[in-house]
């Protein structure tokens, strides 16, 4: 154990002695006291990922956010991340993927992602069981069963309790059961580009002999051709629950199921996005999801008045993946006519139509002959094939447990509301992947030839091609933490907590076992402490203040790890290579603020004003190789988000109104060189230098969003949002220096700020029956959520382009090019809801 580790535990251990030991002696429990009468409302949040540990939010050292299932399940948000990125303060999306359910979400500039290779800073819990998967701590919304949800929890700050990855803040969802959520409801929308979608949830309980038999049950089917060319959605969710409750135990079983099959075709050459905005660079980009979830979990209350709490669970998950892509090794090569030799083989191959002279650029914008004819003479179809089909399949199967006991007490003239818990969580993962030579059709698409990466033929250089990837993977984390809500006297509270976690990850390759250079083996180890504590005072009557210091920590993931030489890069999600040891990304974060609320005889006020400080030490990047975008992962140094929060929300009976803003400062906190081929800043070399001070890519400066609700009559509601975004700095200009020519750097290397709009309005026609219309992006407004700096290998009509300045000589470089992920234009959706009981 690192000495640093160990003066951690011994501290922890003797506050902890400290504090609990009046509690261990003898003390006996009291009734829990009255809430401050300081506060007009009392709000219960969970400071656990278990559903068991609950405190006032006065009590919380943090800017804590909440939605209900009205709120999630509001009409006005499409999916899960849509409702997040509209009702909660600081939060935003960057739709790189391109499909509704495959956004990267963010929250003060830390993000959870579906897409490998993002840098993970959100923990995200359904029911106390990490969504985090195994490979890449990437989250897929399609998996999360929104109709099922009643409660979201967005804790900020590096929250030690929430565990691993938890550097900017956790998301902890609560789902429905058959005792607060009695009923059944059937619901139906249909809407612009072919989107339709059935629902269900039924709910119920019975009593028995002092015991409440309760169950729940929801279903999803989604389906949508989508705005963009080629990009159908497929999804369906089942949700079920049983449980038994009592004066004293709680026990509930839940199974989730997923299947979705979604095309996001990602980003797009900004002058192709001007001339259709439905376009797509290359396709297919499909991804197939299916995952089962079983969870276990209850509650005990003792008769000395300790709360027993736990959870047993294991998840499977099971993903495919095929991505047509450009090759860019072919952008530099003649693609077009076929030379003598090779005009022989396609000859004997039966082939005909082929060009004998003369095929160019001009007269052949999407070429295949010399292709086809280096794949049927063995030579160098890897250059001279302009398209990929890369396909990935993996099993990740996790499992674990959480058990927590709580209780309060008072001793020493203080009330301590503790939790002390212990959690195990292990997983296995098998990734494979493959990759496939073709050509580019006039559609955009991939024509598959008879050649793999596998090993078998070497490139012009000699250098053996293969792409493929055979990695199993190991991880096991053992937890264990504590924490402690002491009452020093009325309306002020000191929290104190810290988390211990023990991971290992052991990496085994099928395809070059052994370790050593290339190879992914690897056994890594990786262990922290990681304390918080913070102190909230209820000034007066709906006035309180808050500040806190808290510190988490990321291990690195099993492909992290497993693309980490610099020897050796890799192409996500197209290869890894040896993994060279990778220190866990450590966050330390400072939070301080005011919140308060105000209540009339005709609704209420409530406000809130905040500062954060959010520094990662030794945080992981992927940086780029070369101009093909190969690059590794490494440990970077440091970076830095900070800003200011303001939040308020006002209920006036007929009209509510909330607005957030925030000002957020994401910066590079040390300096770097970073592969920057694209960026017309580059040196000789291709490299770009970052310096302090420089901004993180794709995050904002300015967030502001707002809402107003009107209930018109009794029957008729309608609601009009907002939200606005500045400008982020594109990937590939982190240092900022990026000025196009308009030749061979194009593209500002910045994505524009915007605004979006939207309104909805439902009319209840009957006491079960409602009905309800949406419209999306009320303005039609064409805007981007993130940009990237990359060589481009089509003109400005959409043709591929081979040496596009091959008049100056055969390596005289590529165009480079903004690539944009636009948002959704403009949408129109209509349904209703009919409640039996």
């Amino acid at each position: 154990m690192h000495p640093r580790t160990r003066l951690r535990l011994r501290a922890l251990a003797a506050a902890l002695s400290t504090a609990f030991a009046p509690l261990w002696q003898g003390a006996k429990a009291e009734p829990a006291p009255a809430p401050d009468a300081a506060m007009a409302v009392v709000e219960i949040v969970g400071t656990t990922p278990l559903a068991a540990l609950t405190l006032p939010r006065d009590r919380i050292p943090a800017g804590v956010q909440t939605l209900d299932a009205a709120a999630v399940e509001a009409r006005g948000a499409a999916t899960l991340p849509d409702a997040l990125n509209r009702r909660l303060g600081s939060v935003f999306v960057n739709e790189i993927q391109g499909n509704p359910f495959q956004p990267d979400l963010s929250y003060r500039g830390f993000t959870a992602s579906p897409l490998l290779g993002t840098p993970q800073g959100l923990s995200v819990y359904v029911d106390g069981v990490r969504m985090n998967q195994p490979f890449g701590d990437v989250v897929s919304w399609d998996l999360i069963p929104r109709a099922a949800i009643a409660s979201i929890t967005l804790m900020p700050g590096s929250n030690p309790l929430f565990g691993l990855n938890t550097l900017g803040g956790a998301l902890a969802v609560r789902t429905k059961d058959g005792l607060h959520d009695a009923g059944t409801a059937l619901q139906a929308q249909g809407g612009t580009f072919g989107r339709s979608e059935i629902g269900f949830e039924h709910g119920g309980h019975s009593g028995d002999a002092g015991a409440d038999l309760h169950w729940y049950v929801a279903g999803t089917g989604f389906r949508e051709h989508g705005w963009r060319a080629d990009s159908p959605t497929r999804l369906g969710q089942l949700f079920a629950k049983v449980g038994r409750h009592d004066a004293a135990t709680d026990v509930t079983l839940s199974a989730a199921l997923a299947s979705s099959r979604l095309t996001g075709n990602g980003l797009q050459d900004e002058r192709l996005l001007a001339r259709d905005y439905a376009s797509v660079y290359t396709k297919p980009d499909e991804t197939r999801n299916r995952a089962a979830l079983l969870n276990l979990a209850g509650s005990r209350t003792l008769d000395a008045g300790v709360l027993l709490s736990g959870n047993l669970y294991y998840r499977r998950i099971l993903t495919a993946t095929l991505n047509g892509d450009l090759n860019d090794d072919a952008l530099d090569q003649s693609v077009y006519q076929p030379n003598a030799a090779e005009q022989a083989a396609l000859a004997a191959a039966g082939y005909t139509g082929f060009p004998v002279r003369g095929a160019t650029a001009a007269n052949t914008p999407f070429p295949s002959w010399r292709c086809i004819a280096n794949v049927l003479r063995a030579d160098e179809p890897a250059e001279k094939c302009n398209g990929l089909l890369n396909r990935t399949s993996s099993t990740q199967t996790n499992y674990g447990f959480d058990v927590q006991a709580s209780a309060l007490r008072h001793a020493g003239g203080m009330a301590h509301q503790f939790a002390l818990g212990a959690a195990f969580d292990a997983s296995r993962i098998g990734f494979r992947q493959g990759t496939q030579f073709g050509y580019l059709t006039p559609d955009h698409g991939v024509a598959p030839v008879d050649f793999f990466a596998d090993g078998s033929e070497v490139d012009d250089d000699g250098t053996p091609v293969d792409a493929r990837v055979d990695l199993s993977g190991r991880t096991r984390t053992w937890s264990v933490y504590a924490l402690d809500t002491i009452r020093l006297a009325d309306g002020l509270h000191l929290t104190l907590a810290g988390r211990y976690n023990r991971t290992t990850v052991h990496n085994r390759d099928g395809i070059t076992p052994g370790g050593g250079s290339g190879s992914l083996d690897g056994d890594h180890r990786f262990g922290r402490l990681n304390p918080a504590a913070g102190l909230t005072w209820t000034v007066r009557r709906g006035v309180n203040l808050y500040a806190g210091y808290n510190e988490g920590s990321r291990t690195p993931t099993a492909v992290e790890l497993g693309c980490a030489d610099p020897a050796n890069p890799c192409k996500l999600p197209n290869a890894m290579a040896g993994d060279p040891p990778l220190r866990q990304v450590v966050t330390r974060t400072w939070e301080a603020g005011v919140r308060g609320e105000q209540g009339g005889e005709r609704g209420g006020v409530r406000w809130n004003a905040g500062l954060f400080r959010a520094t990662n030490d030794d945080d992981i990047l992927f940086v780029a190789d070369n101009a093909a975008g190969f690059g590794y992962f490494r440990n970077f140094g440091r970076t830095r988000r900070q800003g200011i929060e303001l939040g308020v929300d006002a209920d006036t009976g007929p009209v509510t109104l909330s607005a957030h803003y925030t000002r957020l400062d994401a910066t590079f906190a040390s300096g770097e060189t970073l592969g920057g081929a694209a960026n017309a800043g580059a040196d000789d070399d291709g490299n770009i230098a970052i310096h302090p001070g420089d901004r993180l890519p794709l995050v904002p400066r300015h967030l502001f969003k707002a809402r107003a609700a009107w209930t018109i009559t009794g029957t008729w509601s309608a609601e009009l949002g907002v939200v606005a975004v500045s400008d982020a700095t594109a990937r590939g200009n982190e240092n900022g220096a990026h000025r196009p020519d308009g030749i061979r750097y194009l593209g500002t290397g910045r994505t524009p700020g915007y605004a979006v709009f939207d309104l909805g309005s439902t009319f209840r026609a009957t006491p079960r029956l409602s009905l309800f219309a949406q419209v999306d992006n009320l303005f039609g407004r064409l805007y981007s959520t993130a940009a990237q700096l990359g060589a481009t290998g089509f003109t400005n009509d959409g043709k591929f382009m081979a040496r596009p300045f091959s008049a100056q000589g055969d390596n005289a470089g590529l165009v480079h090019a903004a690539f944009l992920a636009p948002g959704a234009p403009r949408t129109f959706r209509a349904g209703l809801r009919y409640t039996f009981d």
